[in-house]
């Protein structure tokens, strides 16, 4: 059974054969990756992979490259095409000939596409000629995460233009307005594809009023290998620091934390916060002052108008050993965002049995039980978003700052409690990132769909 994988990054395994530097994003793929392959005199799976290249694995005049290279002592095929993964909001149809060519070299038997958020998903769903044989497991959705991209800004930081937006034609609204193309990308790929993986009611919603036709199967996740091992201990954390896995822009809500801090340091004046991925607060030099965006602006006016200076630390970039040295010795997660479907790094931090706080948005309660996992709190809401409940009306900026810090407050409030949420959260990211039962789950979607298109 061969099967190709279009992914939105090189897989890592692939990178370290190549000696090129890996991409910490979508772990999940070389997580599902390792035991697939691992396993394939079992699973009787021929895999194939094709995501973007840069550029210096790609020869002159060429649009992709094809190669091999061993993993788990088998010779894995790769197909390396050209993508300007920055203009994602740009299609290229000369993308069309490319997965045309590349489908055609592979001849394979169901082709999954993980996610919808670049170009070259529609392209391959625009050409890849039996529709059934398509599958596209979803990840965010564009078009949803758009009409909460602002996450209740103020109108004056939404209009705020500094000389690093102006340069890069990259201010807030035009961030918004990309994934507003993206979005429509994405519902016309869903359209076409014949089946959609997913796993939460969220995702499940959206790929069902987009295409009442299409084949939904439940797809948990495999998460990064080194989250399966070790376990969070009160007695090893620091106590009341809270730690963020990104920050980089407003959907991942870095100001709602930032805005709840007061009203947690007023009950618990050593409270820190520790945010893993790059500074956007810097200012110290030329570079940085010339570097900062109209979001990081506003998150350095805040932390100076809040009293956060020492509160706020940005950790850069970490590998995923690093990351989980994070979690555990922090004493919270707290996952702020405007959306999210089912955040990988949550999933991390339940696995290993840490305290979780998490706004209750998009698709997070799919995997993330309130009261029993940790806590859920009222976040972003929008009248723009079909799945989203407004019963108590729309969000406001303080109002999700509040909630945030009462949750932070309540989870701190009663050891106990805490404990029995740590477990109560390991046992369910165990089943749910079951690495054999996801596995075995994944090879049998691959069977459903392959002989339900032969069977036609």
């Amino acid at each position: 059974m061969k099967i190709l994988w279009l992914c939105n990054v090189m897989l890592p395994v692939i990178a370290g054969q190549l000696g090129i530097e890996a991409s910490n994003k979508e772990g999940w793929i070389s997580g599902l990756a390792d035991v697939l392959l691992k396993r394939r005199q079992e699973n009787g799976v021929e895999l194939a992979v094709a995501f973007p290249a840069p550029a210096l694995l790609l020869e002159a005049g060429r649009r992709y490259v094809k190669k091999t290279v061993p993993v788990e002592g088998y010779e894995l095929t790769f197909y390396g095409f050209a993508e300007d993964t920055l203009a994602a909001d740009v299609y290229d149809s000369s993308l069309e000939q490319v997965m045309t060519e590349i489908a055609k070299d592979c001849q394979p038997d169901v082709v999954h596409c993980f996610g919808t958020e670049y170009p070259h998903t529609l392209a391959m769903c625009r050409t890849f000629p039996d529709k059934s044989r398509l599958l596209i497991t979803i990840q965010g959705l564009c078009s949803v995460y758009a009409n909460v991209f602002y996450a209740d800004l103020p109108e004056e930081v939404i209009r705020s233009v500094t000389f690093r937006d102006l340069i890069r034609k990259d201010t807030l609204p035009r961030q918004k307005e990309k994934f507003v193309k993206r979005g429509a990308m994405e519902i016309e790929a869903l359209k076409l594809a014949g089946n959609a993986g997913g796993r939460t009611p969220w995702d499940l919603h959206y790929a069902r009023e987009w295409n009442g036709d299409i084949r939904y199967f439940e797809m948990n996740e495999t998460l990064r290998r080194e989250f399966y091992e070790g376990a969070w201990s009160r007695e090893c954390c620091v106590p009341h620091s809270i730690f963020l896995s990104q920050g980089d822009y407003p959907i991942k809500g870095l100001h709602y934390m930032l805005l709840a801090l007061p009203e947690i340091l007023a009950k618990y004046p050593d409270t820190t916060v520790a945010v893993a991925g790059n500074s956007l607060v810097g200012y110290r030099t030329l570079k940085e002052k010339i570097k900062i965006s109209a979001y990081g602006k506003y998150l350095r006016k805040l932390i100076a108008k809040l009293h956060l200076e020492g509160k706020v630390t940005f950790l850069g970039k970490l590998t995923a050993g690093q990351m989980k040295e994070q979690y555990l010795k922090s004493h919270l997660f707290v996952c702020p965002s405007s959306i999210e479907n089912s955040p990988n790094s949550l999933g991390e931090a339940m696995l290993l049995g840490m305290p979780c706080v998490s706004a209750d948005v998009g698709g997070v309660r799919g995997i993330f039980t309130d009261g029993a996992d940790g806590i859920l709190y009222r976040g972003c809401k929008s009248d723009k978003n079909s799945f989203d409940d407004l019963s108590d009306g729309a969000s406001s900026l303080e109002g999700v700052a509040h909630n945030l810090a009462e949750a932070v407050l309540l989870m701190w409030s009663d050891a106990q409690k805490e404990k029995e949420y740590c477990q109560s959260a390991r046992e369910h990211a165990r089943r749910n990132h079951d690495r054999d039962r996801n596995y075995r789950l994944t090879v049998e979607v691959y069977r459903t769909i392959s002989e339900a298109a032969e069977g036609r």
